[in-house]
């Protein structure tokens, strides 16, 4: 793991501001390598502890989202269908 801000600084960061830390990103080439081959960590391997830290943020952002009752607004409706 590289730390992109010193150990922590993602903590500092985000107290300096007032806002919270949803999440401390990996830095790795592997995250590189495989979306340059048009295949995201979460999409080649979907059970890495990579993966994992970004389904994580993901969940956190979308529940932040719905909590502040925002996500609605503005956003387009998305219907799936067997068509």
């Amino acid at each position: 793991t590289e730390h992109l801000f010193g150990e922590g600084g993602g903590e500092k960061l985000a107290a300096q501001y007032g806002v919270d830390l949803l999440a401390s990103l990996p830095l790795s080439m592997v995250i590189r390598m495989q979306s340059d081959g048009g295949k995201p960590t979460t999409i080649a391997d979907p059970e890495s502890q990579i993966a994992m830290v970004y389904q994580e943020l993901a969940r956190t952002v979308g529940a932040r989202i719905a909590q502040s009752g925002q996500g609605a607004r503005g956003m387009p409706s998305i219907e799936i269908s067997d068509d």
